[in-house]
């Protein structure tokens, strides 16, 4: 699977990555390191806690993450979460995370099949 078919799957933005970085091995670069980051497994933790500052910290930076790296539906997913847990309350609609989730593992399962050639 090339960089561009890994997107595609993704339903993401290749074409806006790639103007945004310059050259496909940065975006290439940054797309692996996103297997590495945990902002996730702490949005994960922090709902589980009930700390909800942190969990919103943690949702914050995983749609900022999505939006730089063009990971359409992963950033829209964890939008909807970050503005339900704006404020530090628990979010009315609890199946926000499960979307997210759902959509996390899903772009992390189309990485490695990238990673994995």
């Amino acid at each position: 699977m090339t960089l561009r078919e890994c997107y595609e799957k993704l339903g993401g933005d290749y074409e806006g990555t790639l103007g945004r970085l310059s050259s496909e091995k940065l975006v290439q670069k940054f797309v692996m390191k996103f297997l590495a980051d945990d902002s996730f497994a702490l949005l994960e933790e922090s709902m589980a806690a009930g700390n909800y500052n942190e969990a919103f910290r943690a949702a914050h930076t995983l749609k900022g993450v999505s939006l730089n790296l063009g990971f359409t539906r992963l950033y829209e997913n964890s939008n909807e979460l970050t503005e339900a847990l704006r404020g530090g309350e628990k979010p009315e609609n609890e199946a926000l995370l499960g979307k997210v989730k759902e959509e996390y593992q899903r772009t992390i399962d189309i990485i490695q099949e990238l990673q994995n050639g």
